[in-house]
């Protein structure tokens, strides 16, 4: 027998991915709205095909997305019509009430607010066009590609680095003067205090 090891692959309407998350950093959005537009369509549809949205079905089979929030709301603010997604799960035969917890409790799904405040399930955007700005997860995204944190695995990480800035770093200063209050947060970073976070590279002494 055969089995089948490759991803399932289809184009799905971006208007019609749900989100499991109620912010992103729209500073993000728009570096990656950006680059779509500097290249070609052709390119774009290159990457797009290596940057697969990973979903999971849920209740009437509908597509929430797991990762790659910012690119769909990019790609939607672009007037990109369709995406390719992959399944990683197929939770659609449980209701909704369950759907969620099992979203929560496997770590694909973020319900915290702007604030940083955890909300209910059904705070949850049902489309991109409702993400909610949060200027901490851009400094985030920001301070991973100056090299104050790397990459990592741990869902919904740079999350928790927007966190521990948004502890540290009055909201007025970052709305402000962005680029300024990033040589803060690349300090903050490197700091002993950051240590617990995914992909901390601060120095060590081991």
């Amino acid at each position: 027998m055969i089995v089948q090891r490759e991803p399932i692959v289809t184009p799905v309407p971006v208007e019609e991915l749900r989100p499991t998350q109620i912010t992103v950093g729209m500073r993000e959005v728009a570096l990656k709205r950006q680059m779509i537009r500097s290249q070609s369509a052709r390119k774009t549809g290159t990457f797009l095909g290596s940057h697969m949205i990973p979903v999971v079905l849920g209740p009437k089979k509908r597509n929430y997305v797991t990762d790659h929030h910012h690119l769909a709301r990019a790609l939607l603010e672009e007037g990109v019509r369709d995406v390719l997604v992959t399944v990683i799960s197929d939770l659609s035969a449980l209701d909704k009430d369950a759907f969620f917890v099992v979203l929560d409790n496997r770590g694909w799904m973020h319900p915290f607010d702007e604030n940083g405040k955890r909300q209910p399930y059904d705070a949850i955007p049902k489309t991109m066009a409702e993400l909610v700005d949060d200027p901490y997860r851009s400094m985030a995204g920001e301070l991973r590609r100056q090299g104050g944190f790397a990459k990592d695995t741990t869902p919904f990480s740079e999350f928790l680095w927007a966190d521990f800035l948004r502890r540290r770093i009055d909201r007025d200063v970052v709305t402000k003067n962005f680029d300024k209050v990033m040589r803060e947060a690349l300090a903050l970073a490197k700091s002993k205090d950051a240590s617990y976070l995914p992909g901390w590279c601060g120095p060590t002494t081991d």
